[in-house]
């Protein structure tokens, strides 16, 4: 009877180690699945509004198409007029004239993010997520100033701003490709290492008992344009102009790339709660003629990208070079929809942070618009303020003012849109209506003098 009841006893107990063990395991399962989601934020680098197929682009993007007939289609969101900027913006949640980044940051610039300024990843780590940034920076050019000072744990790509797609260096020679500060030496196409690498991440290196932060910032479809000849032979005959053409290749050389992404995601169960954010950094560059980058081995390139049916290029604020194509996906939490609210990639931080109930950083001037992502209904109704190197606009919906600087010091000058009715931007109506414009200019130099005042006009 006594050894009956002690391998009764005995049974028991591991019954209940088992039961413990199942338990924590789904507890683990919990936190990382359920409990809070993770975020994934897919950038493209100066790709044009009629740069996706979704958009009725001749360039074929099923991937990105498939989250974009199946997420929200933000159909008015607006960047900053150059990669910098925006970049500034995604990670503060504010303008970033603020700090005076006002262009791209380039050259030997010693110009970066301050510490004074909090980033979107050092908040998420506070609430138990791990951060990565796989590719472009911009933010800094040296180690010293990358992306781990900034809330990243880890960092993968390179810190400039446009790189050889297989030297990975700088257009001026210098090293930027790195893992975590240390520059390093690899083969391969850009696209295909950043891809590679974020799939090992994801399965081999994360840490499973946290919610994961990634910025997957391609170099794509950026010049110069260094692709293999499988890329380009879907447009043999639909694309005559060869530049153009090597620009598609480009497109679709990081959609395929994204096509793997999700996959991985789905195959390591979390796709379900994992929330992806695809956006340009800007609108496309109209071409490219360079003299002495890259020892002249690249370009012309005397067509790059379409911001059709926008106007102007990347660099200016007109709707070519700040309304960008945009989606937002999350499985069975976001119903399909094209959303025509007004969103600035600054209200993206404050959104993510509203969704996971983290406290929102002073400094972020940005909106959590998140409800108004779920239901189009929900109508935003805050001022967009976008400073550009020459130009900087407001839009106070319906109507955009912009105002032009020049460097020889005359007197700006000032055209209005109503962009609702001419989104293409074919009538300044300026001096419709007096009081209006007043009422606008006043708005738009308000928030110019909130600017940080040792910004540089003309920089470079």
């Amino acid at each position: 009877m006594r050894n009956f009841k002690n391998r009764v006893l005995h049974f028991g107990y591991i019954l209940f180690i088992m039961a413990s063990l199942f338990n924590c395991k789904n507890t683990d399962r919990n936190i990382t699945q359920n409990n809070t989601p993770n975020f994934l934020i897919i950038i493209a680098d100066d790709a044009g509004w009629n740069d996706v197929g979704y958009n009725g682009s001749v360039i074929k993007t099923p991937h990105i198409d498939w989250l974009a007939s199946h997420g929200v289609q933000l159909q008015r969101f607006y960047t900053n007029p150059t990669c910098s900027p925006s970049r500034v913006s995604l990670l503060t949640g504010m303008p970033s004239s603020r700090i005076g980044v006002v262009s791209p940051i380039s050259g030997k610039s010693k110009k970066t993010l301050p510490d004074s300024i909090i980033t979107l990843p050092q908040v998420l780590k506070k609430s138990n997520y791990q951060n990565a940034l796989f590719g472009k920076w911009h933010l800094g050019l040296n180690a010293l100033n990358g992306p781990n000072t900034f809330g990243f744990d880890y960092s993968y790509g390179f810190l400039h701003g446009q790189i050889d797609q297989y030297t990975h260096h700088y257009k001026n020679g210098d090293l930027s490709w790195h893992r975590n500060g240390k520059f390093l030496e690899e083969n391969g196409h850009t696209t295909d290492l950043l891809t590679n690498d974020f799939i090992r991440w994801i399965t081999e290196e994360r840490d499973t008992t946290k919610g994961f932060y990634v910025q997957l910032a391609y170099s794509a479809p950026h010049f110069p344009l260094q692709e293999e000849e499988k890329w380009k032979l879907p447009y043999l005959e639909t694309i005559e102009n060869n530049s153009r053409r090597d620009f598609a290749a480009a497109m679709s050389h990081m959609d395929f790339s994204i096509g793997l992404v999700l996959e991985t995601l789905q195959k390591q169960n979390l796709d379900e709660n994992t929330v992806i954010i695809f956006i340009s950094d800007n609108g496309a560059m109209e071409n490219w003629y360079p003299t002495t980058q890259y020892n002249g081995v690249h370009g012309p390139n005397p067509v790059l990208g379409s911001n059709f049916p926008f106007r102007d290029w990347k660099g200016s604020n007109y709707e070519g070079a700040i309304r960008i194509p945009a989606v937002v996906y999350w499985k069975n939490k976001l119903k399909h929809q094209k959303n025509y609210n007004y969103i600035s990639v600054s209200d993206i931080m404050p959104s993510l942070l509203g969704l996971i109930h983290a406290d929102i950083p002073k400094q972020v001037e940005g909106e959590n618009v998140w409800e108004s992502i779920k239901n189009m209904n929900r109508e935003t109704t805050h001022d967009i303020y976008i400073r550009g190197h020459i130009q900087e606009s407001l839009i106070h919906k319906p109507w955009k003012i912009i105002r032009n600087r020049y460097k020889d010091n005359s007197l700006p000058t000032y055209q209005l849109y109503n962009i609702e009715v001419d989104p293409e931007e074919k009538h300044n109506i300026i001096n419709r209506d007096s009081s209006l414009t007043l009422k606008l200019k006043n708005l738009l130099i308000n928030q110019f003098l909130k600017d940080d005042k040792t910004v540089n006009v003309g920089l470079k």
